[in-house]
């Protein structure tokens, strides 16, 4: 029998969006077939190019029209010739926020033949997820400037959080920690100094664990201690949980070690399914390097393989994560782009 039938709003973006995009998109064709997965997509133009010819940025319009599909796949947003902050603010933060995407999902493994800046640590030990609270803290606009341009000036930015935010972000880090091996879950504070949104925090994550998930080990972190055990012990993870900005920068890390952001795939996800989720590599638009051929695909069939685990497909997702781990060791730095798409495709 068939399955649902998907519908998928693609943005290739900018840059060297279109190329991997493409990339994706071929390998999600060929598993499709093989599984018997139906979709159907639609391409929306929005990025630095879009903005430049139109001085649209993402419109309430185009909002409510990516609010018909399942799933969003995202290429790569930005453009030098566009300011900073503009499409940033504009298409990533807008949709993640109106969508309510709560949930930012950073899979931290390293795959066979990739190297690692860590010695002696290889793909046994890096193997985590990073689960980011997507919605609030300080990513939420707190905040304001008083007497600017004078000595006196006053610049703030709030961290705030509420207990729903707090409380539905660890609840789904507990869902993921429970369907892995290992059941550990980390929560990664600073209740030593900012001690009121970090008791809120660890007040749920000790509710929650003890009341509905006795089976999840619990463990803490401050957030300097944690960014140095991924580098030192990055096997003592296995499901981390932490703030929007902490998860910012722990998942560049996670990123780095994993063997760069050319192999880093992300979900911003609502996991009630109400509105849709977007999925998107992280690696950037890489404009120096866009229409020449050179750009790593990996990571955006890392993003195809998120996204049909996200819709329930997982037999179509593990033969995506086998045909990775094939290709991975390959010498991917002297493969064209089309070189390593016909690898994975190949490999499936």
């Amino acid at each position: 029998m068939p399955h649902k039938s998907y519908k998928i709003a693609v943005i290739p973006g900018d840059g060297i969006g279109p190329e991997v995009t493409n990339v994706a998109f071929e390998i999600l064709s060929k598993v499709a077939r093989k599984h018997n997965v139906t979709y159907i997509e639609r391409v929306f133009p929005f990025g630095g190019e879009h903005y430049l010819r139109t001085g649209e940025v993402l419109s309430n319009e185009s909002i409510d029209e990516l609010r018909k599909y399942d799933v969003i796949y995202l290429g790569a947003i930005g453009s030098p010739k566009v300011k900073p902050g503009i499409l940033e603010k504009g298409i990533l933060l807008n949709i993640r926020f109106t969508l309510d995407q709560y949930i930012n999902l950073r899979p931290v493994k390293l795959y066979p033949g990739v190297e690692t800046p860590i010695k002696g640590k290889g793909s046994a030990e890096i193997d985590f997820v990073v689960v980011r609270e997507n919605s609030g803290g300080l990513y939420s606009g707190v905040g304001g400037i008083m007497m600017k341009g004078t000595k006196d000036e006053i610049a703030i930015n709030s961290k705030v959080y509420n207990y729903k935010q707090v409380e539905r972000c660890v609840r789904y880090a507990f869902e993921v920690a429970r369907n892995r091996p290992r059941k550990l879950l980390a929560l990664v504070g600073k209740t030593n100094v900012l001690t009121y949104v970090f008791d809120l925090w660890e007040r749920v994550f000790n509710e929650l664990g003890e009341k509905e998930f006795p089976d999840v080990r619990r463990e803490y972190y401050h957030v300097d201690a944690a960014a140095m055990h991924m580098i030192k012990n990055p096997e003592k993870f296995d499901v981390m949980v932490t703030t929007n900005m902490f998860g910012d920068i722990l998942t560049d890390i996670g990123a780095v070690i994993q063997g760069g952001m050319g192999m880093a795939s992300s979900g911003n996800i609502n996991p009630e399914k109400n509105t849709p989720s977007m999925f998107e590599p992280v690696h950037g638009s890489a404009p120096d390097i866009a229409g020449q051929n050179k750009a790593n695909p990996l990571a955006a069939v890392m993003t195809i393989k998120m996204m049909l685990e996200f819709l329930g497909e997982n037999s179509a997702a593990k033969d995506i994560d086998k045909s990775l781990m094939k290709v991975s060791p390959m010498n991917l730095e002297r493969m064209s782009t089309r070189d390593v798409a016909k690898a994975l495709i190949e490999n499936i």
